[in-house]
């Protein structure tokens, strides 16, 4: 089993953006593809766990989701980086048919995603971290045995950084800071 690292998306790694489906829209916060290209260098997994209400709720469907994926992947490309595995959670208590779910175990603070990469990816959650931008990204990880950053981009400076392990102004930071405590 390896440790990973399982990053929030939007306020994260990308700017946040309400409901971003088009990926013309999608701006990398400065920094982030080379903090992912120095797990990457290291070895260590990077998942993204991602909740994606808009989609329960039909403001977009996967296939805009999976463009914005791409379209980060190209970019991630250019710094030599690249994200190992993606999971989004569409349920939403506001969400159409089989997405109405108001608590689904895989939408954070559920720790759902994480255990469910961790067991197809043969992660340790227990050596692992959560690095994201919002107190359900902090409960997610922690819910799931891992360490906690907090990173104070998108919603990060309206967050009580108390329950963090690690706070960072953005996720170069936090990947330094992590990358000094790994062996």
């Amino acid at each position: 089993m390896r440790p990973a690292v399982f990053l929030d998306r939007d306020g994260t790694l990308n700017e946040e953006v309400d409901y971003l489906s088009d990926p013309d829209r999608l701006v990398m916060i400065p920094g982030a593809a080379s903090a992912v290209a120095r797990l990457n260098a290291r070895g260590i997994p990077v998942v993204v766990v991602s909740n994606q209400s808009g989609i329960g709720r039909g403001k977009y469907g996967w296939q805009d989701f999976a463009a914005v994926m791409s379209r980060m992947g190209t970019l991630l490309a250019l710094e030599n980086a690249r994200i190992d595995a993606v999971y989004a959670s569409p349920h939403h208590e506001k969400g159409q048919g089989d997405y109405a779910v108001a608590d689904h175990p895989d939408r954070k603070p559920n720790p759902g995603m994480l255990i469910r990469a961790a067991a197809e990816h043969d992660l340790d959650l227990a050596n692992s971290w959560m690095v994201g931008d919002k107190a359900i990204d902090l409960d997610a990880g922690r819910r799931a045995g891992c360490r906690v950053a907090l990173v104070r981009t998108g919603y990060g400076s309206e967050v009580d950084g108390s329950a963090a392990d690690l706070v960072a102004a953005d996720l170069p930071e936090a990947v330094d800071r992590i990358l000094a405590q790994w062996p």
